[in-house]
């Protein structure tokens, strides 16, 4: 399969072992993080393999052992926003449709969801039919800490988890372990990382119904169950203020150090967010959100909280980002609505039918 970006070949590496076709992102040197290119070859594979009746399953997975997917390359994204132009746009665009399909996808789709699964990560695993996590997992969506919301339907998927957890998640951008993950409807089993080699050579000759329960265990005691107490009261709150307010009333040094947490991320962002999270529960299909967050990604590309943010984590790395405005309460309504208003016509998402 060809792209128009011949690196796409090397970046992403598609090949069809007996009855699956896998899928490997192979920039292990950037933590397997996406790039046009690579999201435009993951979707061409799909639409091939869909077709093609001797691909009874799809798996996923990254090179190396650091993890799947960081998320999208937000080095470019930064250049980007900073030179004031939409390259990111159409980016998007595609990755969300891509979203959307492994998310309708009738075959059924594994994600090896090892390591680091970030952002874009999550987007290409977590929306699977089969998601399978390791000890070595650390799942999340940190946008928030880049001044970005969560976006490749991640609003979708944490606002449907149990109570309070997809808001402590989204809000803090804290990463999660196996149990967690699971905890949270972000995967669905777990098999050691030792056992991984095993599990993709037995997918090759047999279906995923029969192979994972021969790989599956039961995973490590995670820590967001023990915190619901606090999480489910705390992230209950109508703003983000109030939100903090109970986190760091209720005396739990775990709810203290997620609301000083909350406190270091892009005022605008957090309060676009929790606006996102509220609405994508009152929404129905995946895809309703998804354009929802592209709405949002398109706006947020021209804030200052992005270039400021990916600058202080990624470029400069000082860790000290300088956020516009500084504080929650400087962040009107106006602005966060201003997120959510259609784009035009012409600019919207949209999603192929049937």
């Amino acid at each position: 399969m060809k792209t128009e970006d011949d690196s796409a070949g090397n970046t992403v590496l598609c090949e069809i072992r007996g009855r699956a076709g896998v899928i490997t992102l192979n920039r292990p040197e950037a933590l397997n993080a996406l790039t046009h290119p690579m999201v435009r070859r993951i979707d061409e594979a799909l639409s091939t393999w869909e077709r093609d009746p001797a691909v009874e399953q799809v798996l996923i997975r990254g090179a190396g052992e650091r993890g799947l997917c960081a998320g999208g390359d937000i080095r470019a994204i930064y250049d980007d926003a900073k030179a004031g132009a939409t390259a990111s746009v159409g980016f998007w665009h595609d990755e969300y449709r891509l979203n959307a399909r492994i998310a309708r996808c009738p075959t059924p789709y594994v994600a090896l969801m090892d390591g680091i699964v970030m952002g874009g990560g999550v987007g290409v695993s977590a929306h699977g039919s089969v998601r399978v996590v390791t000890e070595r997992s650390r799942v999340a969506m940190p946008e928030t800490g880049i001044g970005f919301v969560p976006d490749v339907g991640g609003t979708y998927l944490l606002a449907r988890a149990p109570g309070g957890l997809g808001t402590h998640l989204a809000l803090t951008g804290a990463a999660v372990g196996a149990a967690d993950a699971v905890l949270c409807g972000l995967a669905d089993h777990f098999v050691p990382a030792a056992r991984l080699e095993d599990l993709t050579a037995a997918l090759a000759a047999a279906p995923v119904h029969e192979v994972l329960p021969r790989y599956a265990a039961t995973p490590p005691l995670g820590e967001l169950a023990g915190r619901r107490h606090w999480i489910d009261h705390c992230y209950a709150a109508d703003t983000v203020e109030e939100i903090v307010e109970r986190l760091l009333r209720h005396g739990d040094p775990a709810a203290k150090e997620a609301a000083e947490t909350i406190l270091a991320k892009s005022p605008t962002a957090l309060k676009i967010t929790l606006a996102a999270l509220r609405r994508a529960a009152a929404l129905g299909a995946l895809e309703e959100v998804l354009a929802q967050e592209f709405r949002v990604s398109c706006r947020a590309l021209v804030l200052p909280d992005l270039v400021e943010g990916i600058r202080a984590q990624v470029v400069d790395k000082d860790r000290n980002p300088r956020w516009s405005p500084a504080a929650l309460e400087a962040v009107t309504d106006a602005e966060v609505e201003r997120h959510f208003a259609p784009l035009g016509a012409g600019r919207e998402l949209h999603f192929p039918q049937g």
